[in-house]
């Protein structure tokens, strides 16, 4: 078998691995939406998904983005795994012992009252939960990531079961089901993949730990742009126009996750590839390819739920309360989420290319948008507002990336059949929430379009992928 073949036939095994693991967890989370919004009032839900949304922005803070760190110069075998991982644990015990001398503090937080200790114990697990299966994954063992995903499924499972429907503990219950799945993620991974034996603290070597903090520190403040992005607009809804209608808007991205559950699978898997090869007119070509056939798939996608975008609202969610109306966010937010997925495509260049301070300007671009849309838009058209804010905030920074990207691995875009994919779904958006009569058979229409307008790089990848595994 050629290289080349090798290349898609190794992508491919390492997608499906991954997605064996993660696929039931993800699912699962985004099906017990409708147990969460059935069991928790608009206020509570808006409450969880908040302090949720808090944590993931204090992992990237308190760790000092070591997972990044892990994944760059794990796969790479001119460093060794013992050290890489022991200087990624003392960076992240470091963060996680200051942290809780700041804790306190955030009990001024009046949506955090009563909740300190359980928003501490999430950042504590869940920081080192990533950095340990990033480690896993980096160091070659797919297979135990995989198996880590579902034990996670069925922690998740038991925790809600036991803490929302047997305890009937709210917002507590849905915190406690998080830390349980992550503490069992975390025995499962060092036990199972005894990583004991990649642990010596006696081995950080300084040298290599400011290489890696060099690399990692400007991925922080990048994670924070993307938290600005993806999240600030809660608490611009929760100022403006009040908690009830943020656990509308919370419950209103949840299914657009769907999209970036299936694309993250694909970029744990590309991730690894793209690190792993090197030669720059290869990984051009290599890169060109895959990144057409994935822009096109991820608009296929998208049209597509936009499409069942209101009945899915309806089963996922409890439309006896005002989460009924959810689904008209849904729409503009699904669009905004395949544009997050093609930004985040592309910052695989930069993780290849280690130009980490180019990630963090152009989220900045992404952030600086939402901001200053989220302040004219949300006053004036209330949560729709807020969603339109994040697809123009998105948008542009994935044509900076693009811009950006292009320059660095020397691939062709299909920039023109984009153009076209970015008309077909505004079209698909502003169809699902203006038409009223026979919205489906317009909808369905739309996706037609889009799948003639995408089918030629999909059938010739998936060509490919036949052939070559």
């Amino acid at each position: 078998m050629n290289p080349s073949a090798d290349k898609y036939k190794k992508l491919f095994s390492n997608t499906a691995i991954m997605a064996i693991g993660s696929f039931g967890a993800k699912i699962l989370s985004f099906f017990l939406l409708r147990l969460y919004t059935g069991v928790l009032t608009e206020a509570e839900y808006g409450i969880a998904d908040l302090i949720y949304q808090t944590v993931n922005i204090l992992y990237p803070i308190l760790t000092v983005s070591m997972a990044d760190a892990v994944i760059r110069f794990g796969l790479d075998r001119g460093y060794s795994n013992k050290r890489v991982f022991s200087n990624a644990l003392f960076v992240s015990f470091s963060g996680l012992t200051l942290f809780a001398f700041v804790t306190p503090a955030l009990g001024k937080i009046e949506e955090f009252t009563g909740l300190l200790i359980y928003l501490y114990l999430s950042c504590f697990f869940s920081c080192l939960r990533q950095v340990t299966a990033i480690f896993v994954r980096s160091a070659g063992m797919v297979k135990l990531f995989a198996a880590d995903g579902i034990l996670a499924t069925v922690t998740i499972v038991i925790g809600n079961v036991a803490f929302l429907v047997g305890l009937n503990l709210g917002v507590k219950g849905y915190l406690l089901s998080i830390i349980l799945s992550d503490f069992c993620s975390i025995l499962f991974l060092f036990f199972v993949g005894n990583l004991k034996r990649f642990i010596d603290f006696k081995r950080i070597n300084g040298k290599i730990l400011g290489r890696m903090i060099r690399y990692s520190l400007p991925l922080v403040p990048t994670y924070v742009l993307w938290w600005i992005t993806s999240a600030s607009d809660r608490f611009f809804v929760i100022y403006y126009i009040g908690e009830t209608q943020n656990g509308v808007y919370s419950a209103a991205y949840k299914i657009p996750t769907l999209l970036m559950i299936f694309t993250n699978l694909f970029f744990q898997a590309w991730q690894m590839s793209a690190i792993e090869n090197k030669d720059d007119k290869e990984l051009a070509d290599f890169y060109g390819k895959i990144y057409n056939s994935y822009i096109s798939l991820l608009f296929l996608a998208c049209c597509g739920l936009v499409m069942i975008a209101q009945p899915l609202s309806d089963i996922m969610l409890d439309t006896s309360k005002e989460f009924a109306e959810s689904y008209l966010y849904t729409a503009p937010l699904i669009l905004a989420t395949a544009f997050q997925c093609g930004c985040q495509f592309l910052s695989s260049v930069y993780n290849l290319k280690k130009k980490s301070v180019n990630s963090c300007l152009t989220a900045l671009c992404a952030a600086g948008m939402n901001i200053l849309l989220n302040f004219l838009f949300i006053p004036r058209f209330g949560v729709m507002g807020a969603a339109a804010a994040t697809v123009c905030a998105y948008a542009v920074c994935f044509i900076v990336r693009l811009i950006d990207t292009t320059r660095m691995v020397h691939f062709k875009p299909q920039n023109f059949r984009t153009f076209i994919n970015t008309i077909i779904t505004v079209g698909s958006v502003l169809i699902c929430i203006s038409v009223s009569h026979n919205k489906i058979l317009w909808l369905a229409a739309v996706f037609a379009v889009c799948l003639i307008v995408n089918i030629s790089p999909l059938l010739r990848t998936f060509r490919k992928i036949i052939k070559r595994v």
